[in-house]
């Protein structure tokens, strides 16, 4: 049974979050934990604020009842869905408390939009950017708006970090080998068509995903794959690998992920080798 975990803000409720990971969980007769990083600096309110107008406790038990009633949502909804699952209240730093969580976790699901502050940020925020540095598991990262998956595009240079997160995925969510599945690579202009490593990867994906297509575009990385990734749907999960501190491939680096983020509505696999 695997183990997957959702990273939630009981003072701001991930609807597409949640959803997404009690739907996984269920296709994958998974353990799901909601964790909830209740982080004691995280407020609705300016403190400096409620000090002066002494509402200090009236806000704090606000916050409070928000957090319980969140927790409260999570519960019912694994309930009605028969989930074997598990609440987590971690009360220190949310990026800390989070990072330990992914070292014994298969999968973490989260926002893309997830702040952990009372200030909205725009993808990709600096707590995902910082989560994905460090984080010790594959994670799945939902747009806004939750929609059922309909196709699966795997990013692949040839280099074994794209390849590790192709096989993490494949692993991790084995029911999307039911789903349509395209392979693309980016070639330079004088480069010839013929993907890197051709007989091991189509060996490989064979064994996970027989019918995949393979697509091999020209151009500069970024902007071929922007442009190519604009013209599917949101219903498309994309597969990325390396978002790391360092250049451990050729050209997936953090600011392809950021780039997709920022660009684009579909659900993101991010997963790198350490």
């Amino acid at each position: 049974m695997k183990k997957i975990i959702v990273a939630l803000d009981g003072l701001k409720l991930s609807d597409s979050s949640m959803q997404t990971a009690v739907a996984l969980s269920k296709q994958h007769h998974a353990h799901l934990v909601g964790v909830f990083l209740d982080d004691f600096t995280r407020n609705t309110f300016s403190v400096e604020e409620a000090i002066q107008h002494n509402k200090m406790d009236e806000l704090l038990k606000k916050d409070q009842h928000l957090r319980d009633t969140a927790v409260k949502i999570f519960e019912e909804k694994c309930q009605a869905q028969k989930l074997n699952f598990t609440i987590h209240r971690d009360k220190n730093f949310a990026i800390q408390d989070l990072l330990r969580e992914s070292i014994y976790a298969d999968l973490l699901i989260i926002a893309a939009n997830e702040t952990f502050t009372r200030f909205e940020e725009a993808p990709p925020t600096r707590f995902i950017r910082d989560l994905l540095s460090d984080v010790q598991c594959p994670v799945l990262i939902t747009p806004e708006v939750t929609r059922e998956l309909e196709k699966v595009v795997m990013l692949y240079d040839g280099a074994p970090s794209s390849v590790f997160a192709i096989k993490m995925f494949t692993t991790t969510l084995s029911i999307t080998k039911l789903l349509p599945t395209e392979v693309i690579t980016v070639k330079g202009p004088a480069d010839d068509s013929h993907l890197p490593e051709n007989k091991l990867m189509k060996e490989f994906m064979k064994r996970h995903s027989p019918d995949a297509m393979f697509s091999i575009l020209k151009g500069e990385p970024e902007a071929a794959i922007l442009e190519k990734l604009k013209t599917e749907n949101e219903s498309t999960l994309i597969v990325l690998g390396a978002y790391q501190r360092g250049t451990v491939s050729r050209w997936f680096r953090s600011s392809m992920a950021d780039l997709l983020l920022r660009e684009l509505k579909c659900p993101l696999f991010i997963a790198h080798n350490k």
